[in-house]
């Protein structure tokens, strides 16, 4: 089974392929925020380097979010587009999810928590498991106070990690006593080797089913009501 993962969730495009061997072809961009002009070279390029057509991959992976609006959503078009027409299922992931499992041999408490801008991040909470990590709290958005409420409420050994523990690694710090791990963005080699896992396990979607999460609003959105006034 060949998984190509798909991770445009933050402010780095990444894009891999990986099999039951392990990862076969991995690359991972960072060009500001021009993720629909990333993806499909790095698709390419990794297929060339990997020496693997588009046609032996049997699942895609990608990484649904929370994170920047427009990337998410070039990111999972471009996997939703690609499954589509290879018609092969599909590995949905949090960008939380990811980081998480990217960090699954800690003891500690992992808490991924990305950057949602405006004061305030996304986060969850995620233990060790024989599976991988298991998620021990629904994925949150708010202030970096009500995430340090929360680690303090759990007052167990912690390990922080994502653009946001970096970003306001001060506050969490001072507010709880953790350990802010190295990993800033979902890794896209993460994605891919873990898609390969749950799809060995059958653990896969049609593309249809495959959406975005948000956790807050867009920014950008039409105001129906003061349209329809308008018009």
């Amino acid at each position: 089974m060949i998984v190509l993962g798909i991770e445009s969730a933050t402010e780095s495009v990444g894009v891999s392929l990986a099999s039951s061997d392990g990862v076969l072809a991995s690359v991972e961009i960072s060009r500001g925020r021009r993720h629909a002009e990333s993806i499909v070279p790095c698709v390419q390029f990794v297929c060339e380097r990997a020496e693997i057509e588009l046609a032996e991959v049997g699942a895609i992976a990608v990484d649904v979010g929370p994170g920047l609006f427009t990337g998410m959503r070039v990111g999972i078009a471009t996997a939703k587009s690609l499954a589509m027409a290879l018609g092969i299922p599909m590995v949905p992931m949090t960008s939380l999810e990811v980081l998480a499992i990217g960090q699954s041999t800690a003891d500690e408490i992992i808490v991924p928590v990305v950057d949602a801008r405006k004061s305030e991040v996304f986060w969850a909470m995620y233990r060790r498991s024989e599976q991988g990590v298991d998620q021990l709290n629904q994925p949150t958005v708010g202030p970096v106070d009500d995430l340090i409420s929360d680690l303090m409420a759990r007052d167990q050994p912690t390990v922080c990690i994502g653009d946001g523990a970096h970003r306001y690694r001060d506050d969490i710090t001072t507010g709880f006593s953790c350990v802010i791990g190295d990993a800033r963005h979902p890794s896209a080699a993460d994605l891919a080797s873990e898609g390969v896992r749950r799809a060995i396990r059958d653990e896969t979607v049609e593309e249809r089913f495959v959406e975005p999460v948000y956790l807050r609003q867009p920014d950008a959105q039409i105001n129906w009501s003061t349209r329809q006034v308008r018009s």
